[in-house]
């Protein structure tokens, strides 16, 4: 789980005063019976047999069977007041993390026996025998019943992790072979009617010395050729997923993911980067559709709204990813759980003033926070607790009592509240990961609502 995850890049993140909601992920994981809500095809609020509530396609909130409330289209229940501008083009997507990208601490697994002492696919991928298990890995760890599944659960888009090696490798260590299997799962989400985000995660460099990025250390990005290098890579992949061929999967192509804006990377020569990458890729892009994505550098949604018009975007082709997350920063981790979803519900703000301008994606986030449920249903921040009956979301996952999954749950829905009501679409981390970072082992628990539109606790960001 998260706690495994090693502390150093928190210290890291915690050099600059602007990571305190965006912070990268390396440092950091229709009910049955049950009066909840669901959401029907007309949008208007209906009891149904089991007490639920279900939103439909205009947006409004309607019980159902098992009481339970849903959200439509546009991502608005009878207690919101917010709708998204995505309409029936709203992304709900899971990511597709620790596959073509390896990451240690989501598939340790495969860092065993000679690869041990390996951090980061850099190291990986220099070590013999790394060849046959990285094609035993791209081929296991997603299938494409994988791909099925999630779909049964209301999610219908991927975001999926991948290097600049995989299109480029000249004079690294990296091995090729991953886009092979972004082919087959294009394929696979076709075929499951979802849609594709291709999100090039690892840039030449560095872009920012997290193993995510292929190769934790130095950030080397912003030196030499790197960044013209980062934009030969993605005219490359915007030839081949920006084609007409893709063109009914693939919706949008991400530039880089979670360049850091402070130390070796300088703000402006990023932003800079942004305007001629998307230019770069625009000009040999077929699918006038598909969005041109850039993660906003920790630095809020917003401050990239300038950058947007500059581009003259019209037809809002530029789209900007931010990651939220609320557990890796000291101040989050005082919180308890009712103070964490106020902080969630308080996101709309920022999110809805960037969307109204440019395409806004949480591109990253989780039903994580550093929380203890005491017997009473009370929850207080950390991580230990001496209390009788007291336990923290740091403890396994499938050993959770209904208390925590109830607190999580809550969580969970008051974000995709927020996201539903002010974003163009969401991605969780991850589809498949250890204890709480996996979105099916929530799905699995019901600490994550199953279809995703439904909820237990309608209304919690009420006047946001």
């Amino acid at each position: 789980m998260w706690t495994s995850i090693p502390t150093a890049l928190t210290a890291m993140i915690l050099l600059s005063s602007t990571a305190t909601a965006l912070v990268p992920r390396t440092a950091k994981a229709a009910l049955s019976a049950s009066a909840e809500t669901q959401v029907v095809s007309n949008g208007e609020a209906q009891i149904a047999n089991n007490g639920e509530t279900q939103v439909t396609s205009n947006g409004e909130a309607q019980v159902a069977s098992n009481g339970e409330t849903q959200v439509a289209s546009n991502g608005k229940t009878a207690s919101d007041s917010g709708s998204s501008s995505g309409g029936n083009n709203f992304l709900r997507g899971v990511n597709l993390g620790g596959w073509l990208v390896l990451e240690k601490w989501m598939t340790s697994e495969l860092f065993g026996d000679a690869f041990k002492d390996a951090k980061d696919q850099y190291e990986f991928d220099a070590i013999d025998g790394a060849k046959e298990a990285l094609e035993k890995h791209w081929g296991s760890y997603f299938t494409e019943q994988d791909i099925q599944e999630l779909a049964k659960t209301g999610i219908n888009a991927l975001r999926i992790p991948i290097g600049y090696w995989a299109y480029d490798n000249a004079n690294t260590p990296y091995l090729k072979g991953a886009d092979f299997y972004m082919e087959k799962a294009i394929g696979w989400a076709r075929n499951a009617n979802m849609k594709v985000w291709v999100d090039c995660h690892g840039s030449p460099g560095s872009q920012n010395g997290f193993d995510n990025s292929g190769h934790a250390g130095n950030v080397g990005w912003q030196e030499g050729g790197n960044m013209a290098h980062s934009i030969g890579v993605l005219e490359k992949m915007a030839k081949k997923y920006g084609s007409k061929k893709y063109a009914d999967v693939v919706v949008g192509l991400q530039l880089t993911n979670e360049p850091i804006s402070w130390g070796a990377n300088d703000k402006t020569k990023t932003e800079n980067w942004a305007k001629d990458a998307y230019h770069a890729v625009k000009n040999v892009t077929e699918n006038e559709n598909m969005v041109i994505v850039m993660h906003d550098a920790f630095l809020k949604a917003p401050t990239w709204i300038e950058t947007a018009k500059s581009l003259g975007s019209g037809t809002k082709d530029f789209g900007i990813d931010t990651h939220l997350y609320q557990l890796f920063v000291e101040e989050d981790n005082k919180l308890t759980q009712q103070q964490h979803i106020e902080k969630a519900c308080g996101w709309s703000k920022e999110l809805k003033e960037a969307n109204d301008v440019m395409p806004t994606f949480v591109g990253e986030w989780s039903a994580a926070t550093n929380i203890c449920v005491k017997s009473d249903g009370s929850t207080v921040g950390g991580t230990s607790c001496s209390d009788g009956g007291c336990q923290c979301q740091s403890a396994p996952m499938d050993q959770w009592n209904e208390k925590m999954v109830e607190q999580v749950r809550r969580f969970v829905e008051a974000q995709l509240d927020t996201f539903e009501s002010s974003s163009s679409g969401y991605f969780i981390w991850s589809a498949k990961g250890p204890g709480g970072w996996g979105f099916m082992n929530g799905i699995k628990n019901g600490a994550i609502p199953n279809p995703v539109t439904t909820r237990k606790y309608p209304g919690q960001c009420r006047g946001n």
